[in-house]
């Protein structure tokens, strides 16, 4: 199965992908990056992916090294070279290189790199049984340390909440904010549900601005079910009647335990999988218009 990786343009095999180690991707996680995947050879919402890695980029000054349209056009070259089915796709931009110096304006040459390879789906039965998560009080950057709404290579913080939660047997990790608001999962969104209605946390609290969250968003609404963006508590989290988590490689995917608490009848429930089916509906449609363009 083909794994590719583009670096600046040029397509090699991952036993060729070499960066500088002068590169402050490496040094510092000074990087943003999208993660996207494809159904077949075509990408999933790929420029609402390049509009967010323009606008993180941005927020972090760091210059992109071509123009949007480059890197998609990039992008589908790789993915046309794909020998699999679904793909997993990572694109990364980082500040460049330079010497061994925190200050931003000590880099040069932005660098991209797009990385390609099989998608790993999720275990059925995680997606048929429901997922678990755990809330880490700890893990998020201070407010202001790091841009909100970026997607920043800078990880660590996510990666310790997540390497915690997988260590007490939980799929996820659920961050707090710093003034002790549910923000999000280490790499997802979350979403509870109450009284039949779909909470969560407000963009306010701090968090990405999820692809999937803002289609979930739009789709729950379009098939009658209420929606409401704010600030939620672990005690919310607690007493949902059903959670769930979106993300890219996730889509909508069932919670049935926080913590050691386990919500509702400890199955995923009934607006969880109606918001489930609306959201792959809609993933069906644009892939069969995108198929056609």
């Amino acid at each position: 199965m083909t794994v590719l990786v583009s670096i600046d343009g040029r397509i090699v095999p991952p036993e060729e992908a070499l960066v500088p180690v002068f590169d402050r991707g490496f040094l510092y996680g000074d990087s943003v990056y999208e993660v996207v995947r494809t159904y077949g050879a075509v990408p999933f919402a790929l420029d609402e992916h390049l509009e967010r890695l323009e606008r993180s980029a941005a927020l972090l000054g760091i210059e992109l090294p071509r123009k949007r349209e480059h890197i998609r056009a990039e992008i589908l070259d790789l993915v046309g070279r794909a020998d699999h089915g679904d793909s997993y796709l990572r694109i990364i931009v980082t500040r460049g290189t330079g010497e061994i110096d925190l200050d931003p304006g000590a880099a040069r040459d932005p660098r991209s790199v797009v990385i390609m390879q099989p998608l790993r789906p999720l275990p059925r039965d995680l997606a048929d049984k429901g997922a678990s998560v755990l809330v880490v009080a700890s893990g998020r950057f201070p407010g202001g340390a790091i841009p909100d709404g970026s997607k920043t290579g800078n990880y660590l913080g996510n990666l310790m909440a997540l390497g915690r939660a997988k260590r007490k047997g939980y799929h996820e990790a659920v961050l707090l904010s710093a003034a002790g608001m549910v923000a999000e999962g280490a790499s997802s969104n979350i979403f509870i549900v109450r009284g039949g209605s779909v909470e969560t946390p407000a963009l306010s609290a701090g968090i990405l601005a999820g692809i999937t969250r803002s289609i979930v968003i739009e789709e729950a609404r379009r098939a009658s079910i209420g929606v409401r963006e704010s600030l939620l508590g672990h005690g919310d989290l607690l007493g949902a009647d059903e959670a769930f988590l979106t993300s890219t490689l996730r889509d909508v995917l069932p919670v049935v335990r926080v913590d050691d608490t386990i919500l509702g009848a400890g199955s995923p429930g009934p607006v969880t999988l109606r918001v489930r089916e609306a959201y792959l509906a809609h993933v069906r449609g644009r892939i069969a218009r995108d198929r056609r363009a």
